[in-house]
């Protein structure tokens, strides 16, 4: 009987948080075709409908859109220089992307497809990654991989651009707590993670370590609602899910030994989206919690 109840009780608490009894988790599949990204893959980001937005498809300067059965388009092509790296929406469904190559922040219109420049600063090395907290604001990791250091920036919904930290190791992925109340970092060389508190100003303070890893390098960052944080382990071909105290829950192998950056989407937010630079393709594997920005897009669509 103790048998029967575990199982009934296992199975419970399975349909009670959407889960199927039989959904395989944490396991990784491939979603496109290799090279139908160029090595320069990265991002990524889903929108509202769940299309995943990634940088450099088919060549380089676009950013591409692949359905979630996989079918891929050039959504739009960069002016200019410009290069993308990391990319978020907004509630409202403007995206935006780290141009590395121009040191700026850019904004497309949801509608128009428009790009423009809505930040930039002359001191940036090289804007990164990005992460969006609760009311908009934007905050970019700034590697400068030559020497092996990295800064932090503020963008506010206005474009004003602050500095928040400088003289850090490679700063690259970047993320906001479910509360808004901690930012995270992550610095590839030295394979560190961080942890910042947001001051009502918006400054950081309280920098402490979360984890120090012996080996591999760091990318792309994102938490699920619960707060864990999902990281790419580039040279190691894994995905580490990570308690925010930085105890480590476990890790998922993403068929390639270089994953660039990942996000959360599907239609309950359980999808997990991997770029992987070894295979110039997108994997993805399901998890048994939704991701922090698909649970945004949930409370922006709720009735005021």
């Amino acid at each position: 009987m103790m048998f029967q109840r575990t199982v009934w009780c296992g199975v419970w608490l399975a349909v009670a948080s959407g889960l199927r009894a039989d959904e395989e988790l944490f396991v990784a599949t491939p979603l496109t075709s290799p090279a139908e990204f160029t090595a320069g893959i990265e991002g990524p980001a889903c929108d509202a409908a769940g299309n995943i937005f990634a940088v450099n498809y088919a060549r380089q300067q676009t950013i591409g859109r692949v359905t979630p059965d996989g079918k891929g388009e050039v959504f739009l092509t960069l002016t200019g220089a410009s290069t993308g790296n990391g990319i978020r929406f907004n509630r409202a469904g403007v995206m935006f992307i780290a141009d590395y190559v121009n040191h700026n922040i850019l904004a497309v219109d949801p509608g128009t497809r428009r790009s423009r420049v809505f930040a930039h600063h002359d001191g940036m090395n090289q804007p990164n990654d990005l992460a969006i907290g609760p009311a908009g604001t934007l905050y970019a990791s700034d590697p400068n991989w030559g020497d092996g250091t990295g800064q932090i920036w503020r963008i506010g919904t206005d474009g004003q651009v602050t500095r928040l930290a400088d003289k850090m190791g490679t700063t690259n992925g970047i993320e906001v707590s479910p509360d808004g109340k901690t930012l995270y970092v992550n610095e590839s060389k030295q394979r560190n993670v961080w942890a910042f508190s947001v001051t009502a100003q918006g400054a950081l303070a309280d920098k402490r370590l979360v984890k120090q890893f012996p080996d591999h390098g760091f990318d792309g960052m994102r938490c699920d609602v619960d707060g864990n944080l999902y990281i790419t382990r580039y040279g190691k071909g894994t995905v580490v899910v990570m308690s925010p105290q930085g105890n480590i829950q476990r890790e998922i192998d993403v068929l390639g030994g270089k994953p660039s950056n990942l996000c959360f989407g599907g239609p309950d937010g359980r999808t997990v989206y991997v770029t992987e630079v070894e295979q110039t393709r997108l994997v993805k594997f399901r998890v048994d919690r939704p991701g922090l920005a698909w649970q945004r897009w949930q409370e922006n669509r709720r009735p005021n």
